[in-house]
């Protein structure tokens, strides 16, 4: 279980096949104070387990399933990731619940800097939009967020100063693909209805 609030940004370091999936290498400095073998860490907003962990780097393998459906596949040599340790039961939750389990991906559809903060458009799947509220959370590559404006399958969020150094919001382009975790509140809520309703 995450917060969505990143404590730092990683570096792909090094990306080879394992088996069907990918075992990527990270380097990474705060995150490694206590990290270990076993532990979950998010990654692009993606639970993945530690396999190896070194003095200035760890390692994950993402499996079929995750790379189907994240864009950590299309991660390259030198890309940023945003990064979070598991909460512990001490931990401030300072964004809302996140469980690191992807929903899928959105477009990255439109950026524009209004004075010091900015704007993000993506198109969602239309299946997913159920899900999404305004002023409803949304965690977006791990961070979360808060939905500003819903338009048919596009939604606009907004990034204040802070969360733009913070996390690769900054290095996001029109046309890059995001992860995207719904709320699982929600999704929990239209779970139950459909057995009550049986």
């Amino acid at each position: 279980m995450f917060t969505g609030i990143i404590e730092e940004l990683g570096t792909l370091i090094a990306s080879k096949k394992e088996g069907n999936g990918l075992r990527l290498q990270f380097s990474a400095d705060k995150v490694l104070s206590d990290l270990k073998v076993d532990d979950s860490i998010s990654v692009n907003g993606v639970c993945q387990t530690v396999i190896t962990k070194e003095a200035s780097f760890f390692e994950v393998i993402s499996v079929p399933e995750t790379l189907k459906k994240t864009s950590l596949s299309s991660l390259k040599i030198g890309d940023k990731v945003n990064l979070e340790r598991a909460a512990t039961l001490s931990t401030r939750l300072g964004g809302h619940l996140v469980q690191g389990h992807i929903d899928g991906v959105a477009l990255t559809k439109g950026i524009q800097d209004i004075g010091g903060s900015w704007t993000y458009d993506f198109e969602l799947p239309v299946q997913f939009m159920r899900y999404v509220v305004p002023q409803g959370s949304i965690a977006i590559n791990g961070v979360s967020l808060t939905v500003a404006q819903i338009n048919g399958s596009a939604i606009t969020i907004a990034i204040i100063p802070h969360t733009y150094e913070m996390t690769n919001f900054k290095y996001l382009c029109i046309g890059d693909f995001v992860n995207i975790e719904l709320d699982q509140i929600a999704k929990m809520i239209e779970r139950l209805m459909r057995v009550e309703g049986k």
